[in-house]
């Protein structure tokens, strides 16, 4: 594609995605220098010109996730006062996104406030994948392309032929992916009720649907801490289930979640590359890559047309 006003530049978080993302839109990734001062403050200078031109700046907010915030920040402001014609942020994992609401009184609705700053700061456009609330769009007075990766880890498992599976939602809210991807599977689907004692907790109290003999195909838009998941599949295991393939968009693995996971009743993590996994997991991880369907949306948003199209089939 034509880029001569195509500027792309990576933040700290994920630089192997960002250039992976360039490389398919076929311009270089953009020269910029990150440091901190000792006092940890965060200095940013685009060691090339960006004046007049459309900047894609690639940052993922995960851990750790206010100094990756603080960074995009001062990236957007950097970029804005270099005269760049628009500052659109490719935010793979929306951080603060599991604060969407409140659940009790005197809390914050993070998530709204994150989406305040971003704006404030000079962004001009939101480039997401897979919000833990849809509805989190709606906090922006900027355009957000809230892109998925259903199909991507849907395609993945067609390929492998699962033998009798059965699509798992760990909880209510995600009972609407489950629903669509056990269409796609052509797989009946259930869905775990749990509680929540604490933040990063949960207690499984009933299971709606039949898992008995089948392989439970375990659906999350993203996995932290792994306790969660770790009690789903055994509170499948004991209900006759074989075991269980746990996907998720993003795999934030806080902890000691990575080795958490490595469980002998779970025979495959599939994770997209929206945020960073370290070289040394184990074989049981697979990994997708976000960068071609990213890439994909960055030319439409270039050159126009609908990004629609690019889930025209998936029915999303």
């Amino acid at each position: 594609m034509q880029h001569h006003q195509l500027r792309i530049f990576s933040g700290s978080s994920n630089p192997k995605l960002a250039a992976d993302i360039a490389e398919r839109l076929g311009a270089p990734l953009g020269q910029i220098k990150l440091t901190r001062f000792k006092s940890g403050e965060i200095y940013v200078h685009y060691e090339e010109s960006i004046r007049n031109c459309d900047v894609f700046l690639v940052q993922s907010l995960a851990h750790p996730i206010n100094e990756l915030f603080v960074e995009l920040l001062v990236m957007i402001d950097a970029a804005k006062r270099a005269s760049a014609r628009t500052v659109n942020i490719i935010v793979p994992y929306y951080g603060y996104a599991r604060q969407e609401r409140k659940s009790a009184p005197r809390e914050p609705i993070s998530a709204k406030m994150v989406a305040d700053v971003l704006t404030t700061a000079g962004a001009t456009r939101v480039i997401t994948i897979d919000l833990h609330a849809a509805a989190i769009q709606g906090f922006f007075n900027i355009p957000v392309d809230h892109l998925t990766a259903l199909d991507l880890i849907s395609g993945y498992l067609k390929m492998k032929g699962i033998s009798n599976p059965v699509v798992v939602s760990p909880d209510a809210g995600r009972a609407s992916m489950a629903e669509k991807l056990a269409s796609r599977l052509d797989s009946p689907f259930a869905i775990m009720i749990k509680k929540r004692p604490a933040h990063n907790e949960s207690v499984i109290t009933h299971v709606i649907g039949d898992v008995e003999g089948r392989t439970p195909v375990i659906i999350e838009d993203l996995i932290d801490t792994g306790t969660t998941i770790v009690n789903v599949v055994e509170g499948l295991k004991e209900r006759g289930a074989k075991n269980s393939i746990v996907c998720a968009t993003h795999g934030l693995f806080s902890g000691d979640a990575l080795a958490r996971m490595d469980h002998e009743n779970i025979d495959e993590v599939v994770v997209t590359d929206s945020i960073a996994l370290p070289d040394d997991h184990s074989t049981r991880y697979k990994v997708l890559s976000v960068a071609p369907m990213l890439a994909e949306a960055t030319r439409i948003i270039i050159e126009g047309g609908s990004i629609d199209k690019l889930f025209r089939d998936a029915g999303i």
